[in-house]
């Protein structure tokens, strides 16, 4: 009764136990594979966005640095400021009294080694004074407290400095007090 063109008999494909586990195992594994890719996948972009992360965190903690780095220093340049100035002050102080005592033929010896120490010192420590006498106006390193007219020089030369100022590390401490001319301007 085999015919095979009865058509009420159904094909069967008998299968052994050996090939129903080797195709059930492959199909787990790429299973297991497409599984494991995917977490792979997914660490990858959880390790670039924690990297990103870290890039943002470093860049915040060097500005940062810079930051304290720079506010430390003007804290300390500030201080160091303050004490210049007052320091100057006793300066000028030795400079009018030595100026004093020659004007009155008293002998000065001992200010002028006192005065040479102080010049020593602020050598030392990178403070030069300004020199602004028959320079021009510079609002960045001077201070114009009074105006005299003369023909003779360009406006706003440097005739008179009345206190003298000091620069330290490229920083004005003390501007120079200064008498500036002007050309008359009623002849033009």
């Amino acid at each position: 009764m085999s015919n095979e063109s009865n058509s009420d008999e159904i094909s069967v494909n008998v299968v052994s136990e050996n090939e129903i586990e080797n195709n059930s195992s492959k199909t787990e594994s790429e299973s297991n594979i497409e599984e494991i890719s995917k977490l792979l996948s997914l660490e990858k972009q959880k390790s670039s966005e924690y990297e990103e992360k870290l890039k943002l965190v470093l860049a915040d903690f060097q500005n940062l640095s810079r930051k304290t780095q720079t506010d430390i220093e003007n804290g300390v340049n500030s201080k160091i400021d303050e004490f210049v100035l007052d320091f100057l002050k006793i300066y000028d102080d030795f400079v009018r009294a030595k100026e004093v005592f020659s004007d009155s033929k008293i002998n000065s010896e001992g200010l002028d080694s006192i005065l040479k120490n102080m010049d020593s010192l602020l050598k030392k420590y990178h403070i030069k004074p300004i020199d602004a006498l028959g320079e021009i106006f510079d609002p960045n390193f001077h201070e114009a407290i009074s105006i005299i007219n003369d023909p003779d020089l360009d406006d706003n030369t440097i005739t008179k400095e009345i206190r003298k100022g000091y620069i330290s590390h490229e920083r004005v401490i003390r501007p120079t007090l200064v008498e500036i001319s002007k050309k008359d301007d009623d002849k033009i």
